[in-house]
């Protein structure tokens, strides 16, 4: 049993169109939804070898062919409580962060095509504060689907899978950098980390936006206003994918086909980073691509291209 093949393919192919395909499924007769660019397959639920001393919502592992998937009783997880489970279940099996889970759903209804711009950011009483489990609200045709944040699910469940800042710290004492560096990131959680982060190694200039409608309109405030040479300065751009209003391949499309934007160097730091959309991040003119637990590499990576974007505004000047 796979939908998840038609989604893949018309997402690759599409560069840069601000849209995501979600894919809908039920939870207590309650509609959610996942990008399906993090969904690898679905399957049948079946039989899982349970694994003691393991969080709650942690159903224990199953080997469908030649590969071990941790199993997360979706269900549980959202109510708190011991869920019936039914021989329909589903599997929605997914990848993203470089790993690959098992998530117990109801059923799955099918896949929407929406824009970014439709889809809405969750209040503070519906998220719980500043960071909760819902990254955005969708209007599917007649529904409201919430689109869940897996990989805050994921952290929750097993918080050393998230950004760890144990490399960083291994960098030692570096010198203050003050090169304004632009943050497109939606959740306020991993914006503050990322920006903690770069703190620590000396980036203390971080720009931090919501999505990438807003990083843009900056950048579009910036190039307007010419007696304002700040645009200028800029030495990196560091952007998530998945943003509502304006996604990050959006972004990227953007400011690398702008006359003026396009030698800044950007960065895609998501958990969204596998082999197809590394083609289509590259297709679009980012410098490099990560994944988000990776921010010790993400420090090497700014260095590189900060110091390489440096030397060649130095030979432009010479020449």
């Amino acid at each position: 049993m796979n939908n998840t093949n038609r989604g893949k393919s018309e997402i690759l192919l599409e560069s840069g169109t601000n849209e995501i395909e979600i894919m809908e499924f039920t939870i207590e007769d309650e509609l959610y939804g996942i990008n399906v660019a993090k969904v690898k397959e679905i399957m049948m639920a079946s039989k899982v070898k349970p694994v003691p001393h393991s969080h709650p919502a942690v159903e224990g592992i199953f080997k469908p062919r030649d590969k071990v998937y941790t199993v997360v009783d979706l269900p549980m997880y959202l109510t708190g409580k011991e869920s019936q489970k039914q021989d329909k279940d589903i599997f929605i099996i997914t990848n993203f962060n470089k790993l690959y889970m098992a998530f117990r759903v109801h059923t799955v209804v099918g896949i929407s095509r929406v824009s970014w711009k439709a889809i809405q950011k969750p209040d503070k009483t519906l998220n719980r504060g500043e960071e909760g489990i819902a990254t955005g609200i969708a209007q599917c045709g007649d529904e409201l689907v919430t689109i869940l944040d897996f990989e805050k699910i994921v952290s929750d469940i097993s918080p050393e899978t998230g950004i760890q800042l144990d490399s960083i710290v291994k960098m030692g004492n570096r010198a203050r950098n003050d090169v304004p560096i632009l943050l497109a990131e939606d959740s306020v959680l991993l914006s503050k980390m990322i920006t903690e982060a770069l703190s620590r190694v000396g980036y203390t200039n971080i720009l931090r936006f919501n999505n990438g409608e807003e990083a843009w309109n900056y950048l579009e405030r910036m190039k307007a206003n010419t007696a304002d040479k700040h645009m200028e300065e800029i030495g990196l751009i560091i952007t998530d994918i998945e943003m509502p209003k304006m996604d990050g391949h959006r972004l990227t499309k953007l400011v690398k086909e702008d006359r003026e934007l396009r030698r800044i160097p950007l960065v895609i730091f998501s958990s969204l980073i596998n082999e197809e959309m590394r083609i289509k991040g590259k297709s679009l003119g980012a410098d490099e691509q990560l994944s988000k637990p990776e921010i010790g590499h993400l420090v090497e990576i700014i260095d590189m291209l900060i110091a390489r974007s440096k030397q060649a505004k130095a030979v432009e000047r010479e020449s």
